[in-house]
């Protein structure tokens, strides 16, 4: 029954911390760590000792958590703790050597980690700007030239836009219908403007500004109004 209630409390305790870093189940838990499900199970039935520093190593980086912590997580007598206490001191000075390196190759990984992700986050900027450099370029001029000229045609700037479509296409971003489309309303992807009244699902709304969509997620919901609120008018 102790051992029952170990296991329960110590699968409870690894569930959460594979929902916190995303992993679903054992087996894929298993797959990314490279820590056999032996090896789980000893951790589940508080045989902490029993486990090698470099399993725990695997365990945490893919767990992300510290070492230190993963420790006192599954160290529910502190047998882990009274080995070392009862160890030699050679022995003893051995396992809190081992516990120091894989603390410190723990921050390493940390660091490289956070290094990575601003190296892709700078090449994600750059590319998104090689792709918007016409754009970036030639709309501050056009902007200016049509403040001064009122009479310039809107259509001549169109072109100027086309390098942000693009990239929008490259980010799998869609518009939301179309501006002074009618269409039936749909309160999951469409907006009413303040003070258009109520309007049932399945009613005829016009679309006054697009939406947009980023795969199945709804970035912004397209705004419209009623129908027959334009025919009053």
């Amino acid at each position: 029954m102790k051992q029952s209630t170990t296991y329960q409390t110590n699968y409870q305790k690894l569930l959460q911390l594979m929902q916190q870093a995303q992993i679903s189940n054992f087996c894929q838990l298993t797959k990314i760590s490279g820590v056999s499900q032996w090896q789980l199970n000893r951790l589940l039935v508080g045989l902490l000792p029993k486990i090698s520093i470099e399993n725990l190593l695997k365990l945490s980086k893919v767990l992300k958590v510290p070492i230190d912590r993963l420790i006192s997580e599954f160290d529910g007598n502190q047998s882990f703790l009274e080995s070392l206490e009862d160890s030699p001191l050679e022995t003893k000075a051995l396992h809190l050597s081992d516990l120091e390196k894989v603390k410190e190759e723990y921050k390493q990984l940390q660091r490289q980690l956070n290094q990575h992700k601003e190296t892709l986050e700078r090449e994600f900027q750059k590319s998104s700007l090689e792709a918007i450099e016409s754009w970036l370029l030639q709309w501050p001029t056009a902007a200016m030239v049509a403040q001064k000229n009122p009479q310039l045609s809107a259509v001549k700037l169109l072109p100027l836009v086309k390098p942000i479509i693009e990239l929008l296409k490259k980010w799998n971003v869609e518009t939301i219908a179309i501006a002074g489309e009618k269409v039936p309303y749909d309160p999951l992807c469409h907006q009413l403007l303040e003070g258009s009244g109520d309007v049932e699902p399945g009613e005829t709304v016009i679309i006054r500004y697009i939406g947009y969509r980023h795969g199945e997620n709804i970035l912004y919901r397209a705004k419209v109004t009623p129908v027959k609120k334009v025919a009053s008018s």
